[in-house]
Order: structure tokens, then C-alpha cells, then sequence
């Protein structure tokens, strides 16, 4: 069984101008127009899909040994060891 709920909507006039003046040339309601349009609209969000940012920890031990946590600049160092002065 399909119910069906009235409701008062507000649009913007020049929208609902060129909403009646197609039901007119299609030979159609507004009601059609209105029921196929936000069918389409929702339809269209559903397939979107959320953006989920994958996992990329690293299943690792922690700090190297000798690295206190914070300790910026032996971090930067350990970085940059072995590449250039």
C-alpha cells in the first residue's frame, strides 16, 4: 500500500514558473515533476559514497631507543642521517 502525505513547500517563483510551464508541454502535473525530481536527487546522493580515509598506521614497536618522545630535534636528525653535512 502506498500512502501518500500532503505538504506545503516553498520554492523560489520563477522556479515554480518554469516547473508548470514543462508540465504543460510535457503533458504532465507538477506533482509528477516534483515526485521524479526529488527521486532523482536522492537516488543520486544515495550512490555517493562517504569519504573514508584509510588505514595506513604502521604496526610498529614505538620510538627508537634513545628518542624521547617530542625530542624534535634527534627525530630530525635520525631523518636526515647519512644525507648531506
Amino acid at each position: 500500500m502506498v500512502y501518500r502525505m500532503k505538504t506545503t513547500v516553498e520554492i523560489p517563483d520563477p522556479l515554480l514558473e518554469a516547473a508548470k510551464e514543462t508540465a504543460r508541454r510535457e503533458k504532465t502535473t507538477l506533482r509528477a515533476l516534483l515526485v521524479e525530481g526529488l527521486t532523482l536527487v536522492l537516488a543520486r546522493r544515495k550512490k555517493r559514497s562517504r569519504f573514508r580515509l584509510r588505514d595506513a598506521s604502521v604496526d610498529g614497536r614505538g620510538l627508537e631507543p634513545g628518542i624521547r618522545e617530542g625530542d624534535w630535534s634527534a627525530i630530525r636528525d635520525l631523518i636526515y642521517e647519512g644525507r648531506g653535512s
